[in-house]
């Protein structure tokens, strides 16, 4: 049988993916090396744009429900050797993404789940227990070859695009020939997961620890799970890190042993890094197999589920011949830039906790100044800086390459709804009212054959949560299907203007 796309990997960036591109009508297979979801609660947190994501495909409720509800207070907190607050950032229960920013979860429940999901879409194919063991490709599409981890037999597969989603030490990127750039952060750290009893008396708040005599972290994850990260000093071993001695000690001062069992420890090395390429030929690499970060924005998974999400909505309009197969550049000068941009912000944090813990300890500052700069109070994910986009608007201050807001509304009918269930799931146009959105024949022939959706704020009442800032000084957003903003009506930019180049930028078929 001949795929739309073939994915290997099924971890969550994955099945995303697969949803994605299922939703979007096409057949995709999943090929993965192992039979059951993981058991290692690895990444613990999902943002708002994740959650409007899954939204999108008509599993935000399903997948919130999954998660952590907001905590009272729901913090993150920079805090000295005595835990005591230098500063911190609350998180609200309703973010700029219609979702709360920071939701915990458990990563073999929310993997089950998806699992679950994706059994029920009759245009996955899901083979399990299938390891890659070759990936080739010509003008027509991609052949992958993979064998039965329980037997030696082998089945070729053909498909028109590949995706490698099989994790950091990605056999796909690999194969093709990918390599690593480092950013220039490479730490060994203990991560100690625990499931606690009633008596722990554990704090509510997330701590980032400028301790001098080590840097760790505590995460208050999904109940009752709690999580630390503790970085390993000059001359540790990770045997030795790792003993259960060690862990008890380094978790006496939190609370008793009698009051959690261990689920999982390892020592891993918090790694900087993104692929030399994102795709070769009609090969893509997506989340870990494409880049790596420090875990300290907690967004290491949603990086990779952004991955999955511009793929979703780009392969889709290439296959259906809308749009040419240039549009698929895109996706690494996209992706590498923001991903880049994510791991510089974890870094950042990285060195802000070396520099808080030296002046705790009376010690000069490790870094200079500009590098452990971060807007505490401001947005943890960066703007969208190239792409599909226009550029000149996106460097003049203004709100292109951002997310727009979504608040909860409701229209004439009184159905109340987040603000992305009016605007479908592909391109839009967003007006202050009715006649913001007018076009020209041949600006609505674009937007005709992108099966664009436009929708007039007037029409609308704010139920939660506000209209994005953009609309005081702009009558009119055109919108990408993920939620990016492509560009705004100004001076030099009308409305027709913005669809013919959004066409253009597209490579669109005539």
């Amino acid at each position: 049988m001949h795929f739309d796309v073939a994915i290997a990997g099924y971890g969550p960036v994955g099945a995303l993916a697969a949803l994605s591109l299922a939703n979007a009508g096409l057949h995709v297979l999943v090929l993965e090396r192992s039979t059951d979801p993981t058991d290692l609660p690895r990444a613990v947190g999902l943002d708002g744009e994740t959650l409007r994501a899954f939204q999108r495909l008509g599993l935000g409720e399903e997948v919130s429900s999954l998660c952590q509800p907001p905590r009272d207070p729901n913090e993150i907190r920079f805090v000295n050797s005595r835990r005591e607050a230098l500063f911190g950032l609350d998180i609200p229960v309703v973010g700029p993404n219609g979702w709360c920013d920071l939701l915990f979860f458990d990563q073999p429940e929310l993997e089950a789940a998806l699992r679950r999901i994706v059994a029920t879409n009759d245009r996955i194919d899901v083979r399990l227990g299938q390891e890659v063991i070759a990936i080739s490709q010509d003008a027509d599409g991609v052949c992958v070859r993979s064998t039965a981890t329980d037997a030696a037999n082998e089945t070729e597969h053909r498909a028109a695009f590949a995706i490698g989603c099989d994790g950091a030490s990605s056999f796909v990127r690999q194969a093709i020939g990918v390599g690593w750039q480092s950013l220039g952060y490479d730490q060994d750290w203990l991560v100690v997961d625990i499931t606690q009893g009633p008596d722990a008396d554990l704090p509510l708040a997330t701590m980032q620890i400028c301790d001098p005599a080590r840097l760790s972290s505590y995460i208050c994850v999904k109940d009752p799970n709690r999580r630390w990260e503790f970085q390993l000093l000059d001359g540790e071993s990770r045997e030795e890190m790792r003993s259960p001695g060690r862990i008890r000690e380094l978790l006496d001062p939190w609370t008793a042993a009698e009051n959690y069992a261990i689920r999982r420890s390892a020592v891993y090395q918090f790694h900087a890094a993104t692929a030399d390429a994102w795709r070769v030929g009609r090969i893509f690499l997506a989340g870990d197999a494409a880049h790596q970060t420090p875990p300290f924005l907690g967004q290491g998974l949603n990086a990779g589920f952004r991955d999955a999400v511009n793929l979703g909505w780009k392969i889709p309009l290439v296959l259906a011949r809308v749009c040419g197969e240039a549009l698929l550049e895109s996706y690494a000068a996209e992706r590498d830039a923001h991903a880049r941009a994510l791991v510089d912000r974890a870094v950042s944090i990285g060195k802000l906790m070396e520099t808080l813990a030296a002046r705790d300890a009376g010690r000069p500052d490790p870094h200079p100044p500009e590098s452990t700069k971060i807007n505490v109070g401001g947005p943890i994910v960066p703007p969208m800086r190239g792409g599909i986009l226009i550029p000149e608007q996106s460097q003049g201050g203004q709100r292109v390459g951002e997310l727009l807001r979504q608040p909860s509304v409701r229209d004439g009918d009184g159905m109340e709804q987040r603000l992305d269930e009016f605007l479908g799931s592909g391109f839009c146009l967003v007006g202050r009212k009715s006649e913001d959105l007018e076009l020209s024949a041949e600006a609505g022939a674009v937007f005709a054959r992108l099966g664009g959706r436009s929708i007039a704020l007037a029409d609308l009442q704010i139920v939660e949560g506000e209209w994005d800032e953009l609309f005081d000084s702009h009558p009119t957003a055109v919108v990408r299907p993920d939620r990016y903003i492509f560009g705004v009506v100004d001076e030099a930019w009308n409305l027709d203007r913005l669809l013919i180049e959004l066409g253009s930028n597209l490579c669109l078929v005539d």
